[in-house]
């Protein structure tokens, strides 16, 4: 539990929507003492997230602060009235149309020549040599019978892994 726990619980349980509060009734709430530049600067009191611990948690407990005036020592935090999100509905598709985003990773992906994408056999590639009418195509999957490696399979064809 983060010394500004309390500060977030105690907006929480608040019904009205604006909550003022003097920095020693916040100092009460925490059961410690603000930082010491604290009440000298506004900016230490502004609504932005990545500026101190203690603005996300009023932040996260559906509070901004309001009216700050550090002179006095006081701060008016105000619940945020909460907006059901909008989420932008995509446009029907219409029959036989493909998705906006259809080939956006074309050219990313390369298959090595030679190996089927299946993953299940190699594929001979014969491109370069002169073809024998027994000597499989481009294309096409070596046959089972083909000549053995020294750990006994099939130097063309490889089973696939799971």
């Amino acid at each position: 539990m983060g010394k500004y726990t309390r500060l977030g619980d105690f907006l929480r349980t608040q019904r009205s929507k604006e909550v003022p509060m003097t920095f020693a009734e916040i100092e009460r709430v925490i059961g410690g003492k603000l930082p010491p530049n604290s009440p000298q600067y506004p900016a230490w009191w502004s609504n932005n997230a990545s500026n101190n611990v203690m603005t996300k948690v009023w932040l996260s407990a559906g509070f901004r602060t309001a009216q700050v005036d550090v002179k006095s020592r006081k701060v008016v935090f105000r619940r945020v009235e909460e907006k059901p999100a909008e989420t932008p509905s995509p446009p029907p598709a219409r029959k036989g149309e493909r998705h906006p985003l259809f080939g956006a990773l074309k050219g990313l992906v390369r298959i090595t020549p030679g190996v089927d994408p299946s993953g299940s056999r190699r594929i001979i590639r014969s491109h370069r040599r002169r073809l024998k009418p027994s000597t499989p195509r481009i294309g096409q999957v070596a046959p089972s019978l083909s000549p053995r490696s020294p750990h006994g399979r099939s130097a063309y064809s490889f089973p696939a892994t799971a």
